[in-house]
């Protein structure tokens, strides 16, 4: 009999009143430990750091710590369930950093979605954390809460977007050689335009990456719920103007079902059961199909294969080619981390995505990336980051 995991994660939290527990790295057994760890001894090294602010990462806990940031606005598919709701998922994400890559982490909930108070908030936590993880965090205001905290000295890296886009990358670049297409040939779909669709059109477009490992495919159309971004259409937000600036170059109309007319691959960030077999047969021959909406795909795999998709993945667990985020977020933060890295940048992203895809040597149809639970990736991720800084 299949477990109900829901019944079984509400039993779980109760049981242990959560996931996380602080743990101290050093003993506290007699008055020479007291007098060591804390007062009067410990007022040299708060002494060192004010002497030379970059001693903080040699004698804190900040070489090694990540917070996890989120408004609760865009929480899993259940959307905006505030703060406190948010709070299993975050401290979910943070068991996940200390288990693939041994990184400390914290959930930080915060109790409010106003976009400067925010990013007043977590400037101002930044002297604890070596990494701010933007987790959960509503489109498009999540694109400038990311940029505007660019510059505080430590890696901000919004997994939703970005983390996202890397896995998707590696599983594509495998598919590619899997069905023996060049990635710069492909005509792609995304529909969802939000966090994560922006972020894989930038990563597939090298929008500012760095040439000597730029890749580029040939077209992209992006879609949302109203259809193909395109300039007729009056009701787009800032963001979605900035799209148009890389995507839909003909001027293509339409519904996403006219979109993937012709197309090689379909990108699906968005919601279940938007396609049939009928509209799969519709694109190129040897389609590659990434159909991610959580917990029910924009098509199931049997469906795309039935109208002709050579490989389909999806989000779930339970299906082939799952796209998930932690094959990439802990080797990426433990890279940036080891490097002392201010920033993780377009070219340490495709470093990453590379590096994932490379872990699967001979890719096949249902077969493109690692196991979810393979803990040796988050290693060779984070060398390749590293190396990228």
């Amino acid at each position: 009999m299949k477990k109900n995991y829901f019944e079984e994660s509400v039993k779980l939290h109760r049981e242990h009143k959560g996931k996380l527990k602080i743990a101290s790295k050093v003993t506290l057994e007699s008055l020479d430990d007291l007098s060591t760890v804390y007062s009067p001894g410990v007022a040299q090294p708060c002494l060192e750091i004010h002497k030379n602010p970059e001693m903080v990462k040699e004698l804190t806990i900040k070489n090694n710590t990540v917070a996890v940031v989120t408004d609760g606005s865009a929480v899993l598919g259940l959307g905006n369930i505030g703060a406190e709701a948010s709070i299993p998922v975050m401290e979910g994400k943070a068991i996940l950093f200390k288990e693939f890559a041994d990184i400390d982490a914290f959930p930080i909930c915060l109790k409010t979605q106003e976009v400067n108070e925010i990013i007043f908030i977590v400037k101002n936590l930044a002297p604890v954390f070596g990494g701010i993880n933007l987790e959960d965090i509503a489109a498009p205001k999540c694109f400038e809460i990311e940029e505007k905290l660019q510059d505080i000295g430590i890696p901000v890296f919004h997994d939703d977007q970005h983390g996202t886009a890397i896995v998707l990358l590696a599983a594509l670049l495998n598919a590619c050689k899997v069905v023996n297409k060049n990635i710069k040939d492909l005509k792609v779909v995304i529909n969802g335009a939000g966090a994560a669709g922006v972020a894989i059109m930038k990563l597939l477009k090298c929008i500012n990456f760095d040439n000597s490992i730029c890749i580029s495919v040939k077209e992209i159309l992006m879609c949302d719920t109203q259809g193909i971004i395109c300039k007729t259409r009056k009701d787009l937000n800032d963001s979605k103007l900035e799209i148009l600036k890389y995507c839909n170059a003909r001027h293509e109309e339409g519904t996403v079902k006219d979109a993937i007319k012709g197309a090689d691959v379909f990108i699906g960030v968005s919601k279940g059961n938007l396609l049939t077999s009928e509209d799969i047969a519709t694109m190129n021959k040897d389609a590659i199909v990434f159909a991610m909406a959580n917990p029910i795909p924009e098509i199931m795999p049997e469906e795309a294969y039935k109208g002709g998709a050579a490989i389909v993945g999806t989000g779930r667990s339970d299906l082939p080619n799952q796209v998930n985020n932690v094959l990439a977020f802990p080797g990426i933060f433990r890279g940036a981390l080891d490097a002392k890295a201010t920033q993780i940048t377009s070219k340490m992203k495709l470093a990453a995505a590379h590096a994932l895809a490379n872990c699967v040597p001979n890719p096949s149809s249902e077969h493109l990336l690692p196991n979810a639970l393979d803990k040796s990736v988050a290693k060779i991720v984070a060398e390749a980051v590293k190396n990228a800084w």
